[in-house]
């Protein structure tokens, strides 16, 4: 599906799939295996400008669009759905800096961000606060020319390892108007983290709770104005879930890929496995859904990129639709693996693990369901 996409397009996703290629897939197996976060691997990355993807260029950034940035990300997880994942999210709170800081702010954390010296991480989801984001109860308390900041995250991509967390706390009444964003650095003082969680999938990134125990930030630390860290929270995670639906896109293709391969090298009844019919249909549903739902979030991130009033419900269709489709499209690969898609070597039951986390963060495909729904009956109440 090239025809739509322009001569830069093209070249930034053949770049960016060499890289990925190159320097994430030759890895991937073993980073799950001993859980072991690249961080050198992801600054070459930042070299090519894809930490920085969304940041304006006369902040440091590459200024890529969103319809170039689905391209990148699908690019990134045929390599390594878990790093790709992680530099979603890396860039998602890049994105969030550049679009709602001050000039000082920006010029303090986007520098590092951008090249990746600096790793980024988003702090919305609490023990008792996932889909429920609103009801979140970290709270932070104005005393002079600081904030208090008292609460723990959950569930924290790069935890322990990021240097800068966008946190959402409360600083007045329940409900989403009383939300505020802070930026957090993991210097600070009552900063501390939770064990690497034990996950089914993306092992090569870490995964912690983040406690703050009183932690006591400057003033100049408030992300936005005051009450408005639950827009912030929801524009950013727009972005965020076209980010993980191209990643699914991206880890399904490389397992569709294989699949073909494994196909025309295994005979069987005196055949190979690709000339078989009921195979072949098997091949061209997955293909085809693979297809639809790349085609669904290449649709929302333009209209993301465009300001249509219709790109969150767009973005929650995607996201909804690509991780559904991804992890069908994967698991499917397994079982046309036979039994070497059980075993690790093969790379297959990687995919598989790492996809069915994108039908859960960044919202639960259940809650993008609430979205799409909210937005087809609110003219009818």
């Amino acid at each position: 599906m090239t025809t739509t996409l322009t001569e830069d397009q093209l070249a930034l996703a053949e770049v960016t799939l060499d890289f990925a290629q190159e320097q994430l897939a030759p890895h991937a197996v073993a980073w799950d295996q001993d859980k072991h976060f690249p961080v050198d691997v992801i600054r070459r990355a930042a070299a090519l400008g894809l930490a920085g993807a969304y940041v304006r260029e006369e902040h440091g950034g590459s200024g890529l669009s969103r319809s170039d940035g689905v391209l990148v990300f699908e690019a990134l997880a045929t390599g390594c759905p878990s790093i790709a994942g992680y530099l979603s999210i890396h860039n998602m709170v890049a994105w969030m800096i550049d679009r709602y800081a001050d000039a000082a702010q920006r010029d303090r954390w986007l520098p590092g961000l951008c090249s990746a010296a600096a790793l980024g991480s988003y702090c919305l989801t609490e023990p008792g606060a996932g889909s429920d984001a609103a009801a979140l109860r970290t709270r932070a308390e104005r005393r002079g020319d600081h904030y208090v900041l008292t609460g723990v995250k959950q569930f924290i991509s790069g935890a322990g390892a990021a240097d800068l967390y966008v946190v959402m706390a409360r600083t007045g009444e329940p409900g989403p108007g009383g939300i505020s964003a802070f930026v957090v650095e993991r210097a600070d003082p009552g900063v501390s983290f939770g064990p690497n969680e034990r996950k089914m999938g993306w092992n090569a990134q870490p995964t912690r709770q983040v406690v703050l125990d009183g932690v006591r930030v400057p003033a100049d630390r408030l992300l936005g104005g005051m009450g408005d860290g639950f827009r912030i929270a929801m524009n950013g995670l727009n972005g965020g879930r076209l980010g993980i639906a191209a990643c699914s896109l991206g880890g399904a293709q490389s397992a569709l890929d294989r699949s073909l391969s494994h196909l025309a090298d295994r005979e069987a009844f005196g055949s190979r496995l690709l000339d078989a019919q009921a195979l072949q249909f098997r091949l061209a549903d997955m293909a085809t859904e693979l297809a639809a739902a790349r085609a669904l979030v290449r649709q929302a991130a333009h209209a993301l990129d465009t300001g249509d009033p219709l790109a969150p419900r767009l973005c929650a269709m995607a996201k909804r639709f690509a991780t559904d489709t991804g992890y069908a499209v994967a698991d499917a690969a397994l079982q046309l693996h036979g039994g070497y898609g059980y075993l690790s070597e093969y790379g297959i039951e990687k995919i598989v693990r790492d996809l069915r986390v994108h039908q859960i963060l960044e919202g639960t495909n259940e809650v993008m369901r609430v979205i799409v729904a909210r937005g087809l009956t609110e003219t009818l109440r």
